[in-house]
């Protein structure tokens, strides 16, 4: 997942980085990415405390219909230069491949030391948010396919609906990786011009007027349906639907989906903010605050921020910000390079490639 990265950055290795000429480091994206990954932990917070709740029931459910959408948009967005050089997919064994190894790892034993259960490593089915790294490999290495094929977009959302008609199991996230997958398509085949739509002020008063009415229907809407159409997991036999019943909701939550997804970009600031440069290093705080919200599931804290109520879940909301920032700064960084960006050994590397 990489991305052009500013002034000091530029080796960070990141979920959508990929080395685009038509990212000359833009603060928008900067910003949509450094946003999105808030999102992503927020939405993981949440779920400890969101049972019973109402209006942040509402929250999170307008969330999960756009954020992963919007942040595997990008991812194929910035992948527009791959190929599959040697050197490319290098960078993407070091990249996601071997993060994902090593997060993988790393999750199951915090599962089993957290929860008691017996220490098993499946690399092969992903433990929590590990699965959106194995995705990305997979979508990624398949960006040359859908260069070579007309209408690559019509063609993966049909595979998308097809995988939902199906009771595939979750070995390497498959489920997901092919739901998904049009996203990853659509920014494959989006151009500059397409967001330059989306950064005028008056896109911005639609997108502000969507975001609100979307919150204002899952509120209306609680109890939330099965949060599985959202997390896009599951075929249409754990929905307990029928077939035709599943395509006419896919078909419904893909419009919705864009509609959000365009609503959020032209929300997103256009120029620098505090927070731009850190949207270049967005993988550190997507992999490691996992980590920390299963230190908190251990330390007994949601059940306490839950008894609080409203209080409880601005307080949680604040401190996930927080930690984001944190996460995403150079110490930090500095601290958990070597897992997060790890380097394949020298000898891993044909000689002719090493001085590149």
């Amino acid at each position: 997942m990489r991305m052009p990265t500013p002034t000091r950055l530029r080796n960070t290795k990141n979920p959508q980085d990929s080395q685009n000429p038509q990212d000359s480091r833009d603060p928008f994206f900067d910003n949509a990415k450094f946003l999105l990954i808030v999102l992503v932990a927020l939405g993981h917070s949440w779920e400890q405390i969101v049972s019973g709740t109402h209006t942040l029931q509402a929250v999170h459910t307008v969330v999960y219909a756009f954020h992963m959408p919007a942040f595997i948009l990008l991812c194929g967005y910035f992948s527009q230069r791959f190929t599959g050089r040697p050197d490319q997919v290098r960078r993407l064994i070091e990249g996601v491949l071997i993060p994902y190894l090593l997060f993988e790892a790393a999750y199951s034993a915090t599962y089993s030391a957290v929860r008691g259960e017996p220490y098993v490593f499946t690399p092969t089915e992903p433990t929590y948010l590990c699965w959106f790294l194995i995705a990305l490999f997979l979508w990624r290495l398949s960006t040359p396919l859908w260069r070579a094929i007309s209408h690559p977009v019509p063609v993966a959302v049909l595979i998308s609906l097809a995988a939902g008609l199906t009771t595939m199991g979750y070995d390497l996230a498959l489920p997901r990786v092919l739901m998904f997958l049009p996203w990853f398509v659509l920014g494959l085949n989006l151009r500059p011009e397409h967001f330059a739509l989306l950064r005028t002020r008056m896109a911005r008063r639609c997108g502000v007027v969507a975001l609100v009415c979307a919150g204002a229907a899952a509120y209306l809407w609680i109890p939330a349906p099965d949060e599985h159409w959202l997390s896009m997991d599951v075929g249409y036999t754990e929905l307990d639907v029928s077939w035709p019943q599943y395509l006419a909701v896919r078909i419904g939550i893909f419009a919705l989906s864009a509609v959000l997804v365009a609503a959020f970009f032209a929300c997103v600031p256009r120029r620098r903010t505090l927070f731009t440069a850190l949207g270049a290093a967005t993988m550190y705080p997507y992999l490691l605050h996992g980590l920390l919200i299963r230190a908190g599931e251990a330390a007994g804290l949601y059940p306490a921020l839950k008894d609080l109520g409203a209080v409880g879940q601005i307080l949680l909301t604040l401190g996930v910000v927080t930690t984001v920032f944190l996460l995403s700064t150079p110490p930090v960084r500095k601290v958990f390079r070597r897992v997060v960006e790890p380097r394949l050994p020298r000898g891993a590397v044909p000689a002719g490639e090493r001085s590149r």
